[in-house]
């Protein structure tokens, strides 16, 4: 099997191709216009010695003389090889020659067609004469408006063939120490780019790519990595769905501020935090930044992210079965209380007090009475209240909840309940905190054209110096626990922004707390609440 050509091997025939390629198509274009040129210059000169001696005056009196060959040829000989050319041949108006190189022609007709420039036009071309083939010029030699003779310079074609060899060897030199520095250069850059690529082959850059794609990808945290210039560098598909961002937008290459949310960017910003809880749109989110620094570049930061939203939402579910339990102790030992009272009653033969004290009892438990409104129709809502009652009740705090409650079955809409027990739950536990044992919680609940979740406490109410950044991430009236305070209002208020809404706060430092929340959007067409 042939071993297939090596990265270096590749980049290096194909740059040294390239060099070659265009130093030979430059030494070819050089070459051309050399040869033109050269012709150029010797055109120029022929044109300029024959036309001299046309119009030379000891020239045109010759031709009046008895002998014109005597005074023409020195002249013509003289002027030959002053100007560098083969001959300088000058004839009559019957193309009989008065000059020429070799003596013995002169007197005979020229080899060469005539016509031309006794016609009073010049001529330029080649053609091949007595001495061989030749550059030529002819012009017309005048007398007044007549044509008395012509005047014939050339240059032999062997002749410019040995100049253009010449001048093409010194462009061959040159060309070749370029091609060599180019070739060498090559040799250069192959090694440069194979440093920098850490002498990886294409298959192998490719495999590390397809792995670091499935990486990135597949894992469940979403990464975010930003560069030096506080732009986006990297992120996976994760990171996009964690802080709902459109798939189908490039986000590479953007402004980090334009593309993250402020709290995330403040990650970014601050770089080597620890893992803390974050809000990003409506979930929570554990995240973590990073400095990362490589070799070949400057350092940048990478953002790792969890989902959080349902962890938190299971502790706070756990929070309120763990608070069920304890209401179902403490009823337990309620009602063994009251079971050992109508005992004794009964062996005394008491019976009328028996029943009497039974009926005081209301006949129901603490799960099934008064936590439970008609009103609520969603079954879930209706067991979170149940739930937070019980919690209450064990505190030895009220909860009451507005006898004009009204809320729809929301079982065909999951992310809208989860939503509404989000904010119940949160508000409620808020406002049990806030409580002394004694105190009143009150929930009202009214499904219209809005959903508008209201819940009171005769607590110590919020400071005012808290009261304009309550719904801020982070702050909290409360001590910090395991990190997870100042996240339920700051969320609840992400939720009621989401739903077209929005949350109010009234308080009265001392005198208690009322927080509303109003959900529009889902909610403008509402159906009839189910009672229970």
């Amino acid at each position: 099997m042939t071993r297939p050509m090596s990265l270096r091997v590749h980049l290096l025939v194909l740059q040294v191709s390239i060099v070659l390629i265009t130093v030979v198509t430059a030494g070819v274009a050089s070459s051309l216009f050399q040869e033109h040129a050269l012709r150029e210059a010797y055109k120029d000169r022929m044109v300029s010695v024959a036309e001299s001696i046309a119009t030379m005056p000891a020239v045109l009196e010759a031709y009046s003389s008895d002998d014109p060959a005597a005074t023409i040829q020195p002249i013509a000989q003289a002027i030959r090889e002053a100007s560098n050319v083969t001959y300088v041949v000058v004839t009559d108006a019957e193309g009989i020659r008065y000059s020429h190189p070799v003596a013995s022609r002169i007197g005979k007709r020229v080899s060469t067609d005539p016509s031309v420039p006794l016609s009073g036009e010049m001529y330029v071309g080649t053609q091949t004469g007595t001495l061989g083939e030749s550059w030529r010029v002819k012009v017309p030699v005048f007398s007044g408006d007549r044509v008395i003779g012509t005047v014939s310079v050339g240059i032999l074609e062997s002749t410019l063939d040995e100049a253009l060899v010449g001048d093409t060897l010194q462009l061959v030199v040159v060309l070749a120490i370029a091609a060599s520095l180019g070739v060498l250069g090559s040799a250069w850059a192959t090694r440069v780019i194979r440093r920098r690529i850490y002498s990886l082959e294409p298959d192998e850059i490719a495999a590390l790519l397809e792995t670091r794609d499935a990486m990135l990808h597949g894992i469940r945290e979403g990464i975010v990595a930003v560069d030096e210039r506080q732009r986006i560098a990297l992120i996976n598909d994760e990171a996009r769905r964690l802080l709902d961002l459109d798939d189908e937008v490039d986000y590479v290459g953007s402004p980090a501020a334009e593309v993250l949310e402020a709290d995330v960017l403040q990650l970014v910003e601050k770089r080597d935090v620890d893992e803390r809880l974050i809000l990003a749109g409506h979930r929570v989110l554990i995240a973590h930044s990073d400095s990362v620094a490589v070799p070949s570049g400057p350092t940048a930061v990478v953002l790792i992210l969890r989902d959080h939203t349902h962890l938190h939402e299971m502790l706070r579910e756990l929070e309120g079965v763990q608070g069920l339990a304890e209401g179902l102790r403490a009823q337990a030992h309620e009602f063994s209380n009251q079971l050992h009272v109508i005992s004794g009653l009964i062996e005394l033969g008491h019976t009328d007090e028996a029943v009497a004290f039974i009926e005081r009892t209301n006949g129901g438990g603490a799960l099934t009475g008064s936590a439970a409104h008609p009103g609520i129709g969603d079954l879930e809502v209706s067991a979170l209240l149940i739930s937070l009652g019980a919690r209450a009740r064990e505190r030895v705090i009220g909860l009451e909840i507005d006898s004009g409650s009204s809320l729809r079955d929301l079982s065909g809409d999951a992310d809208t309940r989860m939503d509404v027990l989000t904010v119940i739950g949160n508000l409620v536990e808020n406002a049990l905190d806030a409580c002394e044992p004694g105190g009143t919680v009150t929930v009202s609940i009214h499904d219209d054209e809005s959903c508008v979740i209201t819940v009171s406490d005769d607590g110590d109410g919020v400071p005012s110096e808290l009261a304009k950044r309550i719904f801020d991430t982070g702050v909290s009236t409360k001590e910090p626990t395991n990190g997870r305070r100042g996240i339920g209002l700051a969320l609840v208020a992400r939720i009621a922004r989401r739903h077209g809404g929005g949350i109010d706060l009234v308080t009265d430092p001392g005198s208690g707390a009322t927080f509303t929340v109003t959900l529009v959007e889902r909610f403008t067409a509402p159906t009839t609440a189910v009672s229970q």
